[in-house]
């Protein structure tokens, strides 16, 4: 029974990673004011992409730098379509998402059906033999320990220096940011393309290390999942962490209830996780001051500077 607690806490390690970097992302850019609602096409696009060079190269290093390479420049292109041309950010966003999800299934037309070969396994040497608490969190892919500790850097940057006291800053009140000489608009196209490097990790992680297959549509709806999680951890890092593992477990649990035989509809456990995330932000939605007293204030808004 113990080791079974410890897989499942593995497993759900492993399910909110890319949630986890995808969310991470996100809430850089909305940081600085930004919104993109495109993060679910990102990640498919970043998703092909690391999958592809994974599958040429025998590499994972370099699969997950050409995702993340992909994605801050998605990024790019998104970032001064609303940024320079200040389209709308819920439309351009929502075009990226749609964008991406036809891209990838385009471009995936020639890996659909293939596989990756055998993963490596990992292990942190001493740690990784320590009964069941080795199993557990000691045997993770990098990827799982970077999530963590970029959200611990993002603590620190966003609330203990200076540049992140200055991208806050934008997102709070850009024309105030831009007053006080700050170049409002390549900082929010560095928040920007970060996000979407984030992103392309994310998406990478999905199709070479949790599911090392491609098929159409593999992210599963997790970029609007991220999205919603950073609203849940009304932007502040560690939050967005505690989200994404809430949602890795539910998914691993309902399989955990699928294998132990529990005569529920499979159907039925396939919608935990998302009713789950729907309860939570229900729950949070119910204080709307709390929300609007830690949302970015600009966010979504178009600057001017010329004004």
């Amino acid at each position: 029974m113990m080791l079974e607690i410890a897989l499942l806490i593995a497993a759900t390690l492993n399910a909110g990673t890319p949630l986890a970097l995808a969310s991470l992302g996100l809430l850089a850019n909305e940081r600085a004011g930004i919104l993109n609602l495109g993060a679910e096409g990102m990640l498919l696009i970043c998703a092909i992409a690391g999958f592809a060079v994974a599958l040429h190269t025998g590499s994972d290093t370099l699969a997950f730098l050409a995702a993340a390479l992909v994605g801050a420049l998605v990024a790019a292109v998104f970032g001064w379509l609303v940024i320079w041309l200040n389209t709308n950010q819920y439309a351009t966003g929502l075009a990226l998402s749609l964008f991406g999800g036809g891209f990838s299934a385009f471009v995936g037309l020639g890996y659909v059906g293939k596989a990756l070969p055998p993963r490596p396994q990992f292990q942190i040497p001493l740690l990784g033999d320590i009964p069941l608490l080795g199993p557990a969190l000691f045997r993770q892919h990098p990827m799982v320990y970077l999530a963590i500790a970029l959200a611990l850097g993002m603590v620190w940057f966003l609330y203990r220096s200076r540049p992140g006291l200055v991208l806050r800053a934008v997102g709070e009140s850009p024309e105030s940011a831009h007053a006080l000489g700050y170049p409002v608009r390549r900082i929010r196209l560095l928040a920007v393309m970060t996000g979407g490097a984030l992103c392309g990790l994310a998406g990478a992680y999905i199709s070479v290390v949790y599911t090392p297959l491609w098929v159409e549509s593999m992210t599963g709806g997790r970029g609007w999942i991220a999205l919603a999680l950073t609203t849940f951890a009304t932007w502040r890092p560690r939050r967005v962490l505690l989200g994404a593992y809430l949602f890795g477990g539910v998914t691993m649990f309902q399989f955990y209830l699928q294998g132990i035989g529990v005569q529920v509809s499979s159907q039925l456990l396939s919608m935990l996780p998302y009713l789950s995330t729907i309860a939570v932000l229900v729950l949070i939605s119910r204080n709307p001051t709390f929300i609007r007293v830690n949302m970015p204030a600009s966010l979504g808004k178009p600057f001017y500077p010329g004004n």
